[in-house]
């Protein structure tokens, strides 16, 4: 009754665990760039009464054993990057990466993190930046008497100038990839920093030998949360949450009928 009394409320833990990660999920569902978290549960240890292939006798041998496991936690909420919907907001510095990769950018105290979301805009000095206003690397800066940018499948930034029919070359925007995306720290603002995990980045134009994707301008990748899905996870949890708590009045009930029995 002691062990079904744990065992419960470790499964109540981490089905409070899966409520929070859906929770930030649907929180994220109109985040652009934003990808899903989907967590993964672990069973405990287990008490072997009778331990499985133990000798019964001369010449046989226990089928399958008595174990009685001691509950349930939860180990991960990895990343789930599959492709987002694409929206077309017509805005010149908007991309989209339609496949493999990631933004790279510099941030204030100089360390490179990656992105998926893909809203850009210009600072004072022409730079491509972040709405926070960390720079687009490499870097990339547009003259202010540019009349239009526009932006390759393959990355590569022109601009045209009033009087010149010539188009100007600015840069060209690369991708990382990662070996294991799922394994890089999310540190919020749509941002991941590399760990061991995930591996060293490895730096590619879009659409190269590499394995990237390509850029589609005027459009943003949205979040590739499932509204629907994740509603059905809530409703699963909650009646598992549910019937945890149910195992906990039932050894309640048990345990104190036997410290009423009669002496």
């Amino acid at each position: 009754m002691i062990r079904a009394l744990y065992s419960a409320a470790s499964g109540m833990q981490a089905q409070q665990t899966n409520i929070d990660n859906i929770a930030n999920n649907l929180a994220n569902a109109n985040t652009s760039g934003y990808k899903a978290r989907r967590a993964q549960f672990q069973d405990l240890l287990y008490q072997n009464m009778v331990t499985p292939g133990t000798s019964s006798g001369q010449s046989t041998i226990v089928p399958s054993g008595l174990q009685l496991g001691l509950g349930t936690r939860a180990v991960s909420n990895e990343i789930i990057f599959q492709q987002g919907n694409f929206v077309n907001t017509g805005n010149q510095l908007d991309m989209a990466i339609q496949g493999n990769g990631f933004f790279q950018i510099k941030q204030a105290n100089g360390q490179i993190a990656y992105t998926r979301g893909g809203a850009f805009q210009f600072d004072q000095t022409g730079n491509i930046v972040t709405s926070n206003g960390d720079q687009l690397i490499p870097q990339i800066a547009i003259p202010a008497s540019a009349q239009s940018v526009t932006i390759a499948a393959d990355g590569t930034v022109t601009y045209t100038i009033p009087g010149q029919a010539q188009a100007q070359t600015a840069g060209q925007i690369t991708l990382a990839m990662f070996q294991n995306p799922a394994g890089l720290n999310s540190i919020g603002n749509n941002m991941y920093l590399n760990t061991t995990a995930s591996g060293d980045p490895t730096v590619d134009t879009p659409g190269g030998p590499g394995g990237s994707g390509t850029l589609l301008q005027g459009f943003l990748e949205q979040s590739n949360v499932s509204v629907v899905e994740e509603f059905i996870n809530m409703i699963t949890s909650q009646r598992a949450y549910e019937a945890n708590s149910k195992v906990v009045k039932a050894a309640d009930d048990m345990y104190s009928q036997v410290n009423n029995l009669p002496k």
